[in-house]
C-alpha cells in the first residue's frame, strides 16, 4: 500500500512522504506532545537515530498538536526527529492511526499510537498497531535491519 501525505513540520516546511524516496522511514503517529509517553517514545526514537541513519532510514513523528506546541517539545526534550503537524488528523485517518479507542470502558475517539515503516519506494512495508511507548523504538530498528 502506498499512501502519501504533505504536512508541515515544527519549522513551517512542507514535508511529504515523496521526500524520502529511496531511503527508509519510520513513520510513528502519537497521541501529543509533552505527554508521558509520547515523550518516552520521542526520547528513545532520538536516542536511537544515528543507528537508523546507518541503515538509510529517517524518523517522522505525526502527532494533531500545532507547529508552536512541536517547537516547545523539540526543544525542551532535545530532540532530533521530525515533528509534523496533523491538525486535521487526515494524514492519521488515512494511515488508520486515528479512530475508536477505549478507556476505562468508555469508547471515544482518538489517536491510536502506530508506527510504519515505509520502504524506499514509498510503501508500508510494515506496521505496528497499538503500540506501547517503552522499548518501542529498538523494535523498530530490529526491524528495519532485518528487512534490509
Amino acid at each position: 500500500m502506498k499512501i502519501d501525505f504533505k504536512l508541515k513540520n515544527k519549522d513551517g516546511k512542507v514535508v511529504s512522504l515523496k521526500d524520502f524516496k529511496g531511503k527508509w522511514v519510520v513513520i510513528y503517529f502519537y497521541p501529543r506532545d509533552m505527554t508521558p509517553g509520547c515523550t518516552v517514545e520521542a526520547h528513545e526514537f532520538t536516542k536511537l537515530l544515528p543507528k537508523f541513519k546507518k541503515l538509510n532510514c529517517d524518523i517522522v513523528g505525526i502527532s494533531p498538536d500545532s507547529q508552536e506546541r512541536h517547537c516547545k517539545f523539540y526543544d525542551k526534550e532535545k530532540l532530533k526527529i521530525n515533528l509534523l503537524s496533523d491538525p486535521e488528523k487526515k494524514v492519521a485517518k488515512k494511515f488508520g492511526a486515528y479512530g475508536k479507542k477505549k478507556l476505562y470502558g468508555r469508547e471515544y475517539e482518538g489517536m491510536i499510537r502506530s508506527t510504519f515503516l515505509i520502504n524506499p519506494a514509498g510503501k508500508i512495508a510494515y506496521s505496528w498497531k497499538k503500540v506501547k511507548a517503552l522499548g518501542h523504538a529498538k523494535k523498530v530498528l530490529d526491524k528495519v535491519k532485518e528487512m534490509k
